[in-house]
């Protein structure tokens, strides 16, 4: 020990002092580690008992599992916010809001509330060392239903996220055939003649393939058409791959993510070299890149930029700070925010690429076929006498047509035939049409991209590697959904991780019934829409306020000083203050303002029609859409409530070993409290019995002046004193 330390100061001191901060530190009553799931030998009492050790190498300070390495955690953060989110959501809002003016909007409010926000959620979760619930129970133990209504939202959204795993598991398998079955319509046999399934022939091949042959949907919500057993075994592969990933925590999830997040990557850049190699791939990533910068300007464009980083990040689901909590308290998780928000980034900017240069090679296939058929018909007029060979160019070869002459034509006789040629009926057959088609989500997945890959050489391997990086995009979300379920639930209660994780696996399963009938496509769009928005908007705000203006900026600031080592940026201390909660209030405003005047609705699959038609929920679904949002919501006022009224504890008694040793090291450090006490005769030692969270509740009172004025040193609520008392609860 240094000769410096002050228990060597005492030791070589010829006063008789018998107490210090240290002592009275030390001769606390032990925690209720019965209570808690971070029991350790380190910490005092008796071994663990046998079976019962960690599975995980422990963090040396308190017993909670640790990852193996850092490479894996920043492999785990990577993979819970890189998702299918990036690949089907991101190009469609870069095509529909302006191009490549779509991406400063989204880089600026990465800036202003993605980081930020990220870093916040890591910052906490590494200090106190805990799952959603247990954080915000030590922040601000009245606002400690945040952490409930994150875990109801991750529990929600992992019921349907985990049905499109099964829908890739489902293609993946049909993948491994040659022609793909997806390639073209199926046939009738009505006795001696062939005719092409009707449904299939009026809309196409993958489309047919993805509502009749996968979904085999039903035309309404309310018809549910019983389970689809396909996709019921399905769904059930999906959770039993997830269960395997997750049941050792971060034992088993770690070691998995160092390939689910890794190989989407080896994904992504075969195909962008196989798409560049495609005919009409730079038509379509110049499309996607031509900025149109009007449109920047229009308030919706920033609307769902913000929506984007918001969800891009995983913010809120508990994901994020739970596996900041495994991490060891000096780890620089300013340099984790940062660069798992950059690879993010990146990331939803190279599948961008993959997915215009493969929808570019589609444009221009789609161009070509309509530039043949409209071509013959022209032909046809032209043989039949109704249009005059003199309006065709002298150049134009009917056998080899190109783009360019097919549009020469079209203007010809649009010109001179004005008043009859409506009744041609003849197409544009422009390219920037083609790549103005938006799609997006399940459209953009199995219909379009799966249409395009029917085109590649060799397309059942691409149709394989497509579908087999979905499998592992999703999985690597799921995981991080999981663990932000069960961390909060495992350090709440005393229960085997391997149970509690089987347990959740199959009510989870039950549950998901919902979505594998007939109609169960319709209700992951309800799900989708209504289960996840506006309720994690609202618990990030209060994440975002209770820790910048509850807790304190300043406080936060310096907590972090002390856990880094160095202070951070000060332009954080603002963003925290001000930026990111007026973006988020404007954001939830502006997200209760679209649901206000967008009917609530689905899109149906129409057989007769062959098309997708609008259609508004029936009232028995427009109440389970509003009960979705009250259900994730309604933890928030009842554990407030309930905790005004000292009708529940706070939960704050049960504080993570190593945040109370933090604070002994942090108080035992401050040298003018101690000269103050070894300066004192025994006697005259202020009383160590504490008042119930006095350090870190949301008063501004420092240590120093606690312990001047005969008051306590404790911690988040853990109470440091010398006879032990029951804690009370915080009015």
């Amino acid at each position: 020990m240094p000769k410096s330390s002050k228990v060597t100061q005492r030791e070589q001191s010829h006063d008789h002092v018998t107490e210090s901060v240290a002592d009275l530190l030390a001769l606390e009553a032990p925690m209720d580690y019965k209570s808690s799931q971070m029991s350790m030998n380190a910490a005092g009492g008796t071994p663990a008992p046998k079976g019962t050790q960690p599975d995980v190498s422990p963090d040396l300070e308190d017993g909670r599992p640790a990852w193996n390495s850092k490479v894996e955690y920043i492999l785990a953060q990577v993979g819970f916010s890189v998702g299918l989110g990036n690949v089907w959501r991101f190009p469609y809002l870069c095509q529909k809001n302006g191009g490549g003016a779509y991406l400063v909007p989204y880089f600026i409010l990465l800036i202003l509330i993605g980081i930020p926000l990220f870093f916040l959620e890591l910052a906490v979760g590494q200090r106190i060392r805990r799952g959603s619930i247990g954080v915000w129970n030590y922040v601000y133990p009245r606002l400690g239903g945040i952490g409930v209504s994150s875990l109801m939202v991750c529990g929600f959204v992992g019921l349907y996220y985990n049905v499109i795993i099964g829908w890739s598991i489902f293609y993946f398998f049909q993948s491994f055939q040659y022609p793909l079955p997806w390639s073209e319509c199926p046939v009738r046999r009505n006795g001696s003649q062939a005719i092409v399934e009707p449904e299939c022939e009026k809309s196409s091949a993958t489309t047919y393939f993805w509502y009749r042959e996968t979904l085999n949907i039903t035309s309404t919500i309310a018809d549910s058409g019983g389970l689809n057993w396909r996709m019921t075994l399905s769904l059930l592969a999906a959770w039993i791959i997830v269960g395997m990933a997750v049941i050792k925590g971060i034992q088993s999830s770690g070691k998995v993510m160092y390939f689910s997040s890794l190989f989407p990557y080896v994904v992504l850049f075969c195909f962008l070299v196989r798409g560049l190699m495609l005919k009409g791939a730079v038509d379509g990533i110049a499309h996607m890149f031509t900025p149109k910068l009007e449109i920047m300007l229009e308030p919706q464009v920033w609307r769902e930029a913000a929506t984007q980083v918001f969800f891009a990040l995983g913010l809120g689901f508990g994901g994020v700070i739970a596996f900041s909590s495994y991490n060891k308290s000096d780890n620089n998780c300013h340099f984790d925010a940062v660069l798992v928000s950059v690879i993010n980034f990146l990331t939803s900017i190279l599948a961008t690429l993959v997915v215009f240069a493969v929808l570019g090679f589609k444009a221009n296939i789609m161009n070509e076929k309509c530039v043949v058929e409209n071509s013959e018909k022209i032909l046809g007029y032209l043989n039949s006498n109704v249009l005059s060979y003199d309006l065709i160019p002298p150049h134009v070869n009917f056998s080899h047509i190109t783009s360019s002459d097919y549009a020469e034509m079209y203007e010809v006789i649009k010109i001179v035939k004005e008043d009859s040629f409506a009744q041609l009926g003849l197409e544009p057959c422009l390219l920037e049409d083609e790549l103005n088609k938006s799609v997006q989500g399940t459209g953009l997945a199995f219909i379009a991209f799966t249409e395009a890959m029917t085109h590649f050489p060799a397309s059942p391997f691409w149709s394989v590697m497509f579908f087999f990086m979905l499998i592992n995009l999703g999985l690597g979300s799921m995981i991080g959904t999981m663990t932000g379920i069960t961390t909060p639930i495992l350090d709440t209660f005393k229960i085997r991780k391997e149970i509690l994780t089987v347990g959740c696996c199959i009510i989870a399963f039950f549950c998901g019934l919902l979505f594998v009938q007939r109609s169960g496509n319709y209700f992951v769009t309800m799900f989708d829409d209504y289960s996840a928005g506006l309720p994690l908007t609202i618990v990030v705000i209060l994440e975002n306020v209770s820790v910048a203006w509850i807790y304190g900026t300043k406080r936060f600031m310096q907590d972090l000083q002390d856990m880094l080592g160095f202070r951070p940026y000060i332009f954080y201390f603002y963003l925290w203050k001000y930026v990111s909660p007026v973006c988020l209030i404007v954001l939830i405003s502006a997200t209760v303002i679209e649901m206000a005047i967008s009917p609530p609705g689905y899109n149906a699959w129409v057989q007769d029609l062959a098309t997708e038609r609008f259609q508004s929920y029936p009232p028995w679904a427009l109440t389970m859409c509003f009960a979705l949002i009250i259900a994730a919501m309604l933890p928030l006022p009842i554990v407030f409530i309930a905790r005004h009224f000292n009708l529940i504890p706070d939960g704050s008694n049960k504080l993570s070993v190593s945040y109370r040793k933090g604070m002994m090291k942090d108080v035992s450090n401050l040298e003018d409290e101690t000269r103050f006490i070894l300066s004192k005769n025994p006697s005259e030692t202020p009383s160590p019995m504490p008042n119930h969270r006095a350090y870190l509740g949301p008063g501004s009172t420092s240590p120093v002046e606690l312990i001047t004025n005969s008051t306590s040193i404790s911690g988040y609520g853990s109470s440091y004193q010398t006879n032990p008392v029951p804690p009370k609860s915080e009015s």
